[in-house]
């Protein structure tokens, strides 16, 4: 039996391409599931405001703030709606309708701020002992003070009052 030997070449290693496009269909694959379950996570979240708050967007509240109509028994209603942006808050005090009151809230910007609900609530904000108006849009909320029978946005003192009682 004959022995040979012969030189071997080195064998670089190089990647194969078929490892490379792998590596991108994966890729490619992660970004459309991503927004996949975004886009049915915001259908999801429109639908479920479709239910709550309807369309255009209606908030309704019924309480006691204090108002001098609400001396028959009856509680006032408090409605928020969001009109193509523009925030429209209607109070009707101790459910007399000839007494109703309306105000212009913010408009908002952006694409889809139509689709936001506005979330009302009753707290005493200056703690006066009457129930204010405190108007909840995307987290932020915007006080409107109970005086003389209405409600009204507070005095640049009024807000540095408040901003000295919430910060402690």
């Amino acid at each position: 039996m004959a022995t040979t030997s012969r030189e071997l070449h080195r064998v670089q290693r190089t990647f194969r391409i078929g490892r490379i496009i792998q590596g991108a269909v994966i890729a490619l694959a992660i970004g459309a599931l991503t927004i996949l379950v975004g886009t049915i996570t915001d259908v999801g979240r429109t639908i479920i405001d479709d239910w709550r708050y309807g369309r255009p967007r209606t908030t309704h509240l019924t309480g006691y703030a204090g108002l001098p109509a609400e001396r028959s028994g009856h509680p006032s209603r408090f409605m928020a709606l969001n009109l193509d942006r523009q925030i429209v808050i209607m109070v009707i005090p101790g459910g007399d309708t000839s007494q109703v009151q309306t105000w212009q809230g913010p408009y908002l910007f952006g694409l889809g701020e139509d689709l936001t609900p506005v979330v009302l609530s009753l707290e005493d904000a200056d703690s006066d002992g009457l129930a204010d108006l405190v108007v909840t849009i995307h987290r932020e909320q915007l006080v409107y003070l109970n005086r003389d029978g209405t409600f009204r946005l507070p005095t640049p003192e009024e807000w540095h009052r408040l901003a000295q009682e919430w910060g402690k």
